[in-house]
């Protein structure tokens, strides 16, 4: 039982982080007059590549040893660990982006960098609550990997602040980071 509770959560772990960097969700806010500044531009290619952090770390959950319930325990709290801290990274990169050439554009980074602090402190908790788990019973651990799992929700649309400024949301467009950053979440995983 304990087991497959532990198999379940580490396929949700897998299942849940693959769609949820889904990247774009089809619908655009963008502007049809023009293009954006090349100032704003290159403010969201900085914006990008700080976010894209998190997008760049293993999609896949560690490999379910189902006889070594220690090494399971190790390896969740490890991976949750990988996410925090490439949460952690990505808004610590969107606090050091520098002033937006657009109004609106600092307030719309200040809060992905908000959102990406809040998921780095999740995975953070997780990683913390599955290491303190008896690993002959890490119910505890694998209902803290679940929940800040699904809390990758919050994340679905990493841009979804930008949309409130308009040319920033046009300039994701052509910025060569925002689109790498796409390419990166719609890689799809195994």
């Amino acid at each position: 039982m304990r087991r497959s509770l532990v198999a379940t959560a580490a396929v949700a772990a897998l299942a849940l982080t693959g769609c949820t960097n889904g990247g774009n969700s089809g619908t655009s806010s963008t502007p049809t007059s023009g293009a954006a500044s090349p100032e704003a531009v290159a403010y969201m290619d900085k914006v990008c590549g700080a976010a894209s952090e998190f997008a760049k770390i293993e999609k896949s959950a560690p490999k379910l040893d189902s006889g070594d319930s220690a090494k399971l325990k190790a390896d969740m709290a490890a991976y949750m660990g990988q996410l925090a801290d490439a949460f952690t990274k990505s808004a610590d990169g969107l606090k050091n982006v520098g002033p937006s050439p657009v109004a609106g554009g600092e307030e719309a980074v200040n809060k992905m960098a908000e959102a990406f602090t809040s998921l780095g402190t999740v995975f953070t908790d997780a990683k913390t609550k599955i290491e303190q788990a008896d690993a002959n019973n890490a119910t505890g651990g694998i209902q803290a990997a679940g929940e800040a799992i699904a809390k990758l929700s919050e994340l679905a649309d990493p841009l979804r602040d930008i949309k409130a400024v308009p040319e920033l949301q046009k300039a994701t467009q052509t910025a060569p980071k925002c689109q790498e950053m796409q390419r990166l979440n719609v890689t799809p995983t195994s």
